[in-house]
């Protein structure tokens, strides 16, 4: 992850990066689910303390001159300086006398911080920003004030007052308490140590993995000669891990395959590439000679002539990559690779290369077995001691172990087709799909070619099909992408094997047109495609080119899976007191006890509520996603304060979801996948409340929900007697039941709706209001439909009140912030009986008893038969 440039001109200005070894914001950092900061003492013309705030990418910094006070009656001046970048968070050294910024630098604090009580922006624009430190020497809330009559960002220098805000961290009086402590938190060395060079370098806490500032770090400014330039960061050398002995180089390896995903994993043990658009080859080299298969292990030597003669530069191994034709930009055009192609002019083409299989390094070795970060490392190498020309066709892959939507979105910004996830702690598994997956900026597919039509007897579009089991199925036509030069070098590899008959099977195959013209199939195209119909078919598809690497019979459907179904890397927890891991989510704090007890006299913690999503997380997913949801979270625990989120603040994960609804000013939480369940719980979020709409249709009800509240005096057991008959009425109507408990006093009855778009929200909360009302009308002295307290003594509210557009119920499995850490639990309906003891589903027994159920095994939208709906309309009209 590389700093965003946003906010760093007047830096940049200030110094001169080919005299200077100081951060331009281009060294990689290391990711965070949490804002840092960082505060540097700063020994120059005069003694200060630089307070920078991590904020959209960039350090936010003042020169506090005096350093922070405990004392909330001592305000420290704070001078607004230009943001620095993240990488300038690590260093700790001297710049030399003379230099901008002249002098020695100590590490002298540095943690997390959180805007306390709204947006970060916001504050800052307002000149008031309150914010919690999460230090090793400074802890609690703060303020930041500006200066009256100071305007942010604007003048030469902007004032604002470092305050302590009263809690537990102030310490009044002594003024300078917290100063005394003048030992670097990174390498504990004092200012003098640090003047001198002299003891441990800094431990990184910005720069990503492998790099480290010197313990005798020097930093030249602008003016200083390139003589005196210093040495870059130290990078540490990994130890070359060896294969097992090999007797001989394979012919042709099976490649790894990729599995299309809806969003690329993240967490840690995941390298990131970028996906190229370009012809899967492998190389192999022995005794001097390359040869150049595709995928299926075809000869394309020939094709290649300037990759192959590279390549024999090498010694005897077997690479893995793509051949690629590259824009003026640097970005992959799999046009240009085939025009390329049919014009034989391939010598500028690239190879670029992301894997090595077997080497002979003296020995020859398998390398296979090895962890891909091992593999990597050995490519690198290899590439690296034979080319170092620019202009080499064969050049080696980065990766990025860095968060994989960023990566993503930062792919898509810069026009590319997508990227490559990969687990780098895994061998290579030719012909899997399980260590590697891949992710699209913009859908794309192969079809094979069954026909093209003509409009005035001029090329008009492609007929493509796929193969879904033993037929050849029609799913549309490919209308845009042909230039006169693509279609003049189509039209004859189409008419050399035109058929007489349609070879489309399956119900909605084409009939025969006028000016339509059936082709073998046996072309394989490559398009992007705005999506897949209802029905199956593609939308908006655009010609891309014809692929030759890939038999026709190979084509089918490809649709993502779930992020969540993959094999996911075994969680790893630190020591206790430290940070730990779930689903690759580093949760802080895990031993802070959020439930205080399960009904077994021990706590719940966070890192108890992240395990437990991750158990739960499978069975939840298709209850929650693609709905807005919003969350209850307790920071301090139940018995402190709880506030209910519903849109994004700063500093909220990635892994979590937005969604826009018409109407709204501000976009919707939503969880769309697995791993954001434990991002929820490394935010103390401990109750999911999704609405009940269909998954990414928030205008469209997906199921009613009534809710059996009971009135204090009211047993259980008639709360259960009333599901059962709520339970009898709904299966009048021929639809399906399911029931759940609330994790507290009441009970959920829950009826998926019908897969069609008839019911709008007015329409079903009526529905649902009018099979309460005929209940309760039908026994006024157990039910009633109003809210009002004077009413409910000795009776169940039949509350229908959730089945509005934006209104929402716990999720099924959601802890309760409740005492004994409770869940709203599934049952069938063999459990909801006299004795039903809700309390006995808890964070601690949910998983275990719902293993021996089949509670809600059998939850799908049901299907209304006309007769019913009506009959249910009827009733709503009453």
């Amino acid at each position: 992850m590389r700093a965003s440039t946003r906010g760093l001109k007047t830096y940049r200005s200030k110094r001169d990066f080919m005299q200077t070894r100081e951060p331009s914001g281009e060294l990689p950092v290391a990711p965070s689910k949490r804002l840092r900061f960082v505060i540097q003492k700063h020994s120059a013309t005069r003694l200060h303390y630089d307070f920078r705030l991590e904020l959209d990418g960039v350090f936010l910094s003042w020169a506090v001159t005096r350093g922070p006070s405990l004392d909330p009656h001592d305000k420290r001046l704070a001078v607004e300086v230009e943001p620095h970048p993240l990488d300038y968070g690590d260093f700790e050294g001297t710049i030399p006398k003379g230099q901008y910024g002249g002098g020695t630098v100590m590490l002298w604090d540095r943690g997390y911080w959180e805007p306390e009580g709204g947006s970060a922006e916001a504050m800052l624009q307002k000149g008031d920003l309150k914010f919690r430190l999460y230090g090793k020497k400074l802890h609690g809330s703060w303020v930041l004030v500006r200066m009256k009559n100071d305007k942010y960002g604007g003048g030469k220098r902007t004032n604002w007052l470092l305050i302590k805000h009263k809690d537990e961290y102030a310490h009044e009086g002594d003024h300078d308490v917290l100063l005394k402590d003048d030992r670097s938190v990174a390498s504990g060395r004092s200012m003098p140590d640090i003047a001198a060079g002299k003891g441990r370098k800094p431990k990184p806490f910005m720069l990503a993995k492998g790099r480290a500032f010197a313990s005798n770090a020097v930093w030249h400014s602008k003016g200083a000669s390139r003589e005196t330039r210093p040495a870059a960061p130290t990078t540490t050398k990994k130890k070359r891990v060896s294969g097992k002995k090999a007797s001989k180089l394979p012919k042709f390896v099976e490649p790894e395959l990729t599995r299309l995903v809806d969003h690329p994993p993240s967490g840690n043990g995941w390298a990131h590439e970028i996906k190229f658009d370009g012809y899967r080859v492998q190389a192999r080299v022995e005794d001097g000679v390359a040869v150049l298969d595709t995928r299926k292990g075809l000869d394309w030597t020939e094709r290649f002539p300037a990759i192959a003669k590279a390549a024999q530069e090498l010694p005897d191994c077997i690479l893995d990559g793509e051949v690629v034709a590259l824009e003026k930009d640097g970005t992959p055009n799999f046009a240009a690779l085939q025009a390329a192609l049919s014009e034989k002019n391939t010598d500028a083409l690239i190879y670029f290369v992301f894997d090595l299989l077997f080497v002979r390094n003296g020995e020859l070795e398998d390398l296979r077995e090895l962890a891909l970060s091992d593999r990597k490392a050995r490519l690198k190498a290899l590439l690296d001691g034979h080319f170092k020309r620019k202009d080499t066709p064969i050049r080696y892959v980065e990766h990025f172990e860095t968060d994989g939507e960023t990566f993503l979105q930062s792919a898509c910004r810069m026009h590319l087709e997508g990227i490559i996830s990969k687990n780098l702690s895994a061998p290579y598994r030719p012909g899997s799909r399980e260590g590697w997956t891949k992710s699209k900026c913009r859908a794309g597919h192969e079809v094979v070619i069954g026909g093209w039509s003509e409009t005035s007897g001029k090329f008009r579009s492609l007929l493509a099909g796929v193969h879904r089991g033993k037929q050849f199925v029609y799913v549309g036509r490919v209308g845009t992408g042909y230039g006169g030069e693509v279609v003049s070098r189509l039209l004859p590899k189409l008419k050399a094997v035109r058929a007489s008959e349609s070879p489309f099977q399956g119900a909605n195959a084409p009939r025969k047109e006028r000016e339509v013209h059936w082709v073998k199939p046996v072309l394989v195209a490559e398009i992007e495609f705005a999506g897949w119909t209802s029905d199956g078919n593609i939308r908006q598809a655009a010609f891309k080119g014809l692929r030759e690497d890939k038999p026709a019979r190979d084509v089918e459907a490809e649709h993502p899976v779930k992020t969540a179904h993959l094999v996911k890397l075994k969680t790893k927890d630190a020591a206790r007191g430290g940070n730990a891991t779930v689903m690759g989510i580093a949760i802080s704090h895990p031993d802070k006890a959020l439930w205080p007890d399960a009904g077994d006299g021990k706590p719940v913690t966070k890192l108890d509520l992240a395990r437990y999503f991750e158990a739960a997380g499978p069975w939840m997913m298709p209850h929650i996603e693609g709905r807005p949801c919003s969350i209850v979270r307790a920071p301090d625990g139940i018995d402190h304060e709880q506030f209910f989120q519903r849109h994004a603040g700063p500093g909220t994960s990635k892994l979590l979801s937005l969604v826009r609804v018409s109407g709204d000013h501000k976009a919707y939480l939503k969880i769309d996948r697995v791993e954001g369940l434990a991002a929820v719980a490394q935010m103390a979020g401990i109750e999911l409340h999704p609405w009940n709409s269909r998954p990414d249709k928030p205008q469209v009800p997906g199921r009613l929900v009534f809710d059996l509240d009971p009135a204090p005096d009211v047993s259980f057991d008639r709360v259960v007697a009333a599901a059962l008959e709520l339970k009898q009425r709904l299966e009048a109507l021929r639809f399906a039941v399911f029931c759940k408990t609330t994790g507290g006093k009441g009970l959920h009855v829950v009826t998926p709706l019908p897969e069609t778009e008839w019911i709008g929200w007015p329409e079903a909360k009526a529905l649902a209001r009018g099979i309460c009302a005929e209940m309760a009308e039908d026994d006024p002295d157990k039910y009633l439909v109003t809210m009002a307290k004077k009413d409910r003594s000795g009776k169940i509210f039949l509350d229908y009140l959730r089945n509005d557009k934006t209104s929402t119920t716990v999720a099924p499995l959601s802890p309760r912030a409740r005492p004994g850490a409770t869940v709203s639990m599934p049952l069938t309906w063999s459990q909801v009986k006299k004795g039903l003891d809700p309390k006995r589903f808890t964070v601690r027994t949910a998983m275990a008893l719902l293993a021996k159920s089949k509670a809600w095994s059998d939850y799908k939208p049901a299907r209304a038969a006309k007769k019913a709906v009506d009959q249910w309309r009827g009733i709503a009209g009453k």
